[in-house]
């Protein structure tokens, strides 16, 4: 048995590693996993290039950001990826019930909540904001962390507020709206993040944990239900929410094209400052 740790955050997004240690298909690949909770997709490139972890999870942005930045970081596996249906994806930008914002066209010039500045949260928001024919430029972007921002709103703070699952059921159920579906509105089938590691990681022992990991987002794409009884073993979201939340897809295979729509996206964003050469990340 190899000893690996992974870094992955404590979200719905992350089912399927959980799922995939549950059922026994990092055992079959000779693999003692231990995953450990990071804050977000900063903490698990630095933890991996610093060899605290031998893999871990982080969103497409992050990890196109580290690759600019020279870092020594390749994608194994897919980690999740958008519905692509609007009403219907874990990924939202939410107003409060009686907003003057009525598109995502009067988000233009609005005070909106991001987890992390320059990442894929603000570069999706404009991307919506642009298909519905308004101007992203004048957006004031404000960092908050997904827990906190439904009271931001709430309280007038920000004017709109992007969160993912299961923030979005929440905030819904608190008489939110949403004004814009951004992972869906980015591209079609967007890969909002990839499990990765780095090249001093043994060859075998990465397409071993690619193995496994191939094996827990099928297992998890087909089997809806016992997502929703693991998210109860790793999150502290309630089984009131848990019924209610939208599930992302697990597709087994990353889709290239929509790295390289976000990698644009980013530039044109000024959160990149060159053109990335996708298939340097993704293999």
């Amino acid at each position: 048995m190899t000893k690996v740790n992974a870094g992955v955050i404590a979200i719905v997004d992350t089912a399927p590693i959980h799922l995939g240690k549950a059922k026994g298909f990092f055992t079959e690949q000779k693999i003692d996993l231990t995953i450990t909770p990071v804050q977000g997709g900063a903490a698990s490139v630095t933890g991996t290039v610093s060899g605290q972890f031998q893999f871990a999870f982080a969103n497409t942005t992050s990890l196109l950001t580290a690759k600019q930045q020279g870092l020594d970081v390749k994608v194994v596996a897919n980690g999740v990826s958008s519905t692509g249906e609007q009403g219907k994806d874990f990924s939202a930008v939410l107003v409060k019930p009686d907003s003057p914002i009525k598109t995502a066209k009067d988000l233009a010039g609005r005070k909106i909540s991001v987890n992390q500045l320059k990442n894929i949260g603000d570069t999706t928001v404009r991307a919506s904001v642009r298909k519905a024919g308004g101007d992203p430029g004048g957006i004031e972007f404000v960092e908050l962390p997904f827990p906190d921002a439904p009271a931001a709103l709430q309280s007038g703070r920000v004017d709109a507020i992007w969160v993912v699952e299961p923030f979005v059921s929440q905030a819904l159920s608190q008489g939110a709206r949403a004004v814009a579906w951004n992972f869906a509105d980015a591209a079609p089938d967007l890969t909002v993040a990839m499990y990765f590691t780095t090249g001093r990681t043994d060859p075998d022992l990465a397409e071993r944990f690619a193995a496994a990991m191939r094996k827990s987002l099928e297992y998890a794409d087909a089997h809806p239900d016992e997502v929703r009884e693991v998210l109860r073993t790793y999150t502290k979201i309630s089984p009131e929410v848990i019924a209610e939340i939208h599930l992302p897809k697990w597709p087994v295979e990353v889709n290239k094209a929509s790295v390289q729509t976000i990698a644009d996206l980013a530039l044109a964003d000024g959160v990149l400052t060159e053109k990335i050469d996708v298939s340097a990340l993704v293999p």
